[in-house]
């Protein structure tokens, strides 16, 4: 009754905008209202304001598992809620023959994700709309694939791939970079591949980074680029500008100290909380996690961890760092008072998704899997695809 009403009586730029604010299981049963809704609900630039408005909101995002079984690929959780929910996909069936799961980057864009493997064709997926598009193989890939057991004897390592958008023009772009020696590619210290979707097809960026990078360690989206850790006698932190096209290193002094990758190269995270370029450091007792100040450009402390109290708590092996996943607003009592806890996992297991409290220095979780959560991202829902 009310979408005949909005149908028969209100001007179409007013329901535009009221549409654009209901979640996207709605929209995608009311394209079928009329065939001017259809349009509008599938146009880029409804499309784009419907994610901005969600992202804007002030709700949390969902979460994606990346099942880490060969039962299933895809499961979304709804924060708050008591159970996650499978999400069917094509490739499934190969999940189960061939027994390759797959890994997400480590942030998504636009409620859209990246899925890879080393050896197979990956896809970016929209979770809300079950849309996908395959990815042809990169050049790494075919070179991994073409050189087989001799690859695996240079111990050249698994370099994450990055996801992340032109913030200028709008455009997607996903980024493999990786260091060259061990595979004899040329004198440079990284080689740089970059998808353009527009002609479906990979190409090499010069010049590439100025450092090796850590390939354990998953490259993060911020504000336009991407950032990862460097390899070298001190850690630092590179970025590449995803319109320019230009690397450059963060001068400011990371607070961790040199070579703590050598020990340890699970140990540091880097990760986008509200935007804002971070990194957590595992150093026993504690997980310290150090926020960047765009501003002034220095490293700032903001949250603690108690590594020895969380593991016997949670089962939580002290392998790797936790992974910072996003802030939550809590209310304290003071109801104009608003504090952050932090939503985080451990990588390793995975069977919980716990929240850190700031203030009484304590962690308790959210959601708790039977078997193994896998890899995780947060997503806003949208209807975008490319």
């Amino acid at each position: 009754m009310m979408v005949m009403m909005m149908e028969e009586g209100l001007p179409h730029d007013v329901v535009e905008h009221i549409l654009e604010r209901l979640p996207v299981r709605s929209l995608l049963r009311f394209k079928s209202v009329s065939k001017q809704w259809k349009a509008t609900i599938e146009s880029r630039h409804f499309q784009e304001r419907q994610s901005k408005q969600h992202q804007e909101s002030g709700g949390d995002p969902d979460v994606l598992m990346v099942s880490s079984s060969c039962d299933e690929s895809l499961r979304t959780l709804v924060l708050g809620s008591s159970s996650s929910v499978k999400i069917p996909t094509p490739w499934d069936n190969k999940v189960k023959a061939t027994g390759r799961r797959y890994l997400v980057s480590d942030n998504s864009c636009d409620g859209l994700v990246c899925l890879y493997h080393p050896l197979e064709s990956g896809y970016v997926v929209n979770p809300a709309t079950r849309w996908y598009r395959p990815l042809p193989l990169s050049r790494l890939q075919q070179l991994i694939i073409s050189q087989g057991q001799s690859y695996v004897n240079t111990k050249h390592g698994l370099f994450k791939l990055g996801f992340g958008k032109d913030i200028i023009i709008g455009t997607y772009k996903l980024v493999w970079l990786y260091n060259s020696s061990e595979i004899d590619l040329d004198k440079n210290a990284t080689t740089c591949e970059v998808f353009d979707f527009v002609s479906n097809a990979w190409r090499y960026v010069t010049p590439s980074a100025p450092y090796r990078v850590v390939g354990v360690a998953d490259p993060v989206f911020v504000d336009g680029s991407l950032h990862w850790l460097t390899d070298c006698e001190e850690t630092k932190v590179v970025s590449f500008d995803l319109h320019t096209e230009a690397f450059q290193v963060i001068s400011s002094k990371p607070p961790f100290p040199a070579n703590s990758h050598d020990d340890n190269p699970y140990a540091m995270v880097l990760c986008n909380l509200d935007n804002r370029l971070c990194v957590s450091h595992m150093k026993s007792p504690d997980q310290v996690i150090w926020s960047l100040n765009s501003g002034n450009k220095t490293w700032e402390k903001i949250y603690s961890i108690d590594l020895v109290m969380t593991s016997i708590l949670y089962d939580c092996p002290t392998v790797c760092a936790f992974r910072p996943l996003l802030f939550l607003d809590a209310k304290t009592n003071d109801k104009k008072k608003k504090k952050k806890n932090l939503l985080f996992y451990d990588s390793v297991k995975s069977g919980y998704l716990l929240i850190h409290d700031p203030e009484t220095l304590l962690d308790d979780f959210t959601f708790r899997a039977d078997v193994s959560m896998g890899f995780l991202v947060c997503y806003f829902q949208t209807l975008i695809s490319i």
